[in-house]
């Protein structure tokens, strides 16, 4: 691609190539640069499709949008997968808990998205098996075998294997468990980088056409016979005003507020249930890359699971939360919780004091009236009011779901909208992600191939990059040939050739959005390193 490749009916890449940084990188990546600044006057007027939000939800949607054609833009008020979408357990999973209270469809369109997402996103989704302690005053052994029966079953798999009983006397996976616990099973699921899940679908939408604004918020939303009015402002202050066929509120915990300022609309038929999740993260309880799901007696379960080499994730919590989502943070009692189920099973105590880092999120789930707050079903409900022959454009909103069916969620978003878009066929179920076309979905082998081809690179490092750029390594390596040709290092493995990728095709503007959100390095990240790259961010 080259500058002429650009005409006046690319009405998706800024007209003006001086806001750009350059049309291609010096690196080949072939991905157009993310432009520095919000400028009105290189932003289109009319679209097809307005996005809010840049959790899990809106990139999905606007990548298939994109993906099929379509003129769209994607606004968001603060980073993408700045809320929700970057405080979740990590987890592809179908849900195996969700078995109990008959949600069969959910956990079997779960379990198929694993498959999908285990092909297209290899580098950032990767097989895990998960233990279950039983606890004989809990769940019977009858009722766990008959659940991961049906875990087998209910959708094909063709990578992960197959659940298992385990004598817990005699499998590694007993050793750091009390004496009490016996038995056990063991079966699959995945793990996934979640924020980095939203950012890649987000460059994979951008790379098909679309407009992704972060830290833009959507300011006005007026319903016309013809179309949608909305004007949206940057967080520098600019604003910019845009016409939409049609609207989709994937504003997570803000869905409700979204749909209120909607005009000329009757009120939603729908409610938000809002459910917070708490997570910590503590020193390394045990040895191995399993994970470990643990019951207990309210009905809950706790995930301890592989995180850093050196750190284990615990969570999550289930609380009703009705505060405002922007504030959030875990509680002492929710702590005192996770603490308090680990140690009813583990020989290793932890104490409040271990806790690396905590996080916390809040779940806009649907409100299906349930009175215990893990109960709230994880299935989605899209609301839509409108229809476009009747002189009313549609807003669809959406209420609930979860990262694992993103995909599907964004599909039947498209069938509802065809009546106004168009109808035209899916193409995401076979579409690798950026990075995601690893030969065989072979990581491990890329990641050899990768230290023989830069035999300077120390092998940590081309693991980081390999399960965080998957094939992209290779184009942000290209024209390297020792650890100088990476730039300056900042400290903990951070050079600014990874700085500047990330600011250029990712969306990324400050030290938190690089060390917490693009990659996971803000856990092991020294003062220096975060000082070294705000002072870098500051004068480039």
């Amino acid at each position: 691609m080259t500058i002429s490749d650009f005409t006046a009916d690319d009405r998706y890449l800024p007209a003006k190539i001086d806001t750009l940084r350059t049309v291609i990188e010096p690196t080949g990546t072939g991905h157009v640069s993310v432009p520095p600044v919000f400028d009105p006057t290189a932003l289109p007027s009319e679209i097809d499709l307005l996005v809010i939000g840049g959790g899990i939800n809106g990139a999905g949607i606007a990548r298939d949008a994109a993906g099929r054609g379509l003129k769209v833009a994607l606004c968001e008020r603060h980073d993408l997968a700045s809320a929700t979408s970057s405080a979740s357990s990590k987890l592809i999973h179908g849900g195996l808990r969700y078995l109990e209270q008959y949600e069969f469809r959910l956990v079997r369109e779960s379990l198929a998205e694993r498959e999908v997402l285990l092909s297209n996103a290899p580098h950032i989704v990767s097989p895990l098996r998960f233990v279950l302690p039983h606890d004989r005053h809990l769940r019977p052994a009858w009722l766990i075998r008959l659940g991961l029966f049906l875990y087998d079953h209910l959708s094909r798999r063709s990578v992960l294997p197959s659940s298992q009983r385990l004598d817990l006397r005699l499998h590694p996976a007993g050793i750091p468990l009390q004496d009490r616990l016996k038995q056990g099973f063991m079966y699959s699921d995945c793990r996934v980088n979640d924020a980095r899940l939203v950012v890649l679908n987000a460059r994979d939408a951008a790379d098909r056409g679309a407009l992704i604004l972060p830290r833009t918020e959507c300011m006005h939303l007026e319903r016309t016979p013809t179309h949608w009015q909305a004007r949206l402002r940057h967080q520098s202050g600019q604003t910019h005003d845009l016409t939409a066929k049609a609207v989709v509120n994937a504003a997570g915990p803000w869905v409700s507020q979204v749909r209120a300022m909607a005009q000329n609309t009757p009120p939603a038929s729908c409610r938000v249930r809002l459910v917070k999740g708490s997570h910590i993260i503590v020193p390394r309880l045990y040895q191995g890359d399993h994970a470990y799901i643990l019951q207990n007696d309210d009905q809950r379960i706790v995930f301890v699971l592989p995180y850093t080499t050196d750190t284990h994730l615990i969570g999550t919590t289930d609380v009703a939360f009705e505060g405002d989502p922007a504030d959030i943070r875990i509680s002492t009692e929710e702590t005192d919780y996770l603490c308090a189920v680990v140690n009813s099973y583990f020989d290793s105590q932890i104490e409040p004091s271990q806790i690396l880092h905590t996080f916390a999120g809040v779940r806009p789930l649907y409100d299906d009236q349930s009175n215990n707050p893990s109960k709230v079903t994880r299935d989605y409900l899209l609301d839509m009011n409108g229809d476009l022959a009747l002189g009313q454009p549609p807003i669809l909103s959406v209420y609930g779901g979860k990262l694992t069916t993103y995909r599907r969620l964004a599909e039947q978003v498209m069938a509802k909208l065809a009546g106004c878009l168009g109808a035209r066929p899916p193409w995401t179920a076979t579409a690798p992600l950026p990075g995601g076309d690893i030969e065989h979905g072979d990581v491990d082998g890329y990641i050899d191939d990768l230290l023989h081809s830069h035999p300077w690179l120390p092998a940590d490092l081309a693991n980081r990059y390999a399960r965080t750029y998957g094939s992209l390594t290779t184009t942000l390596l290209q024209d390297t040939h020792s650890l100088d040709d990476l730039g300056e290092h900042l400290g903990d493995g951070l050079y600014t050739r990874e700085a500047d990728w990330l600011r250029t095709h990712e969306w990324a503007e400050t030290s938190e959005d690089i060390l917490w959100r693009r990659t996971w390095l803000g856990l092991s990240a020294a003062p220096d390193t975060v000082a070294a790259l705000e002072r870098w961010l500051a004068r480039t």
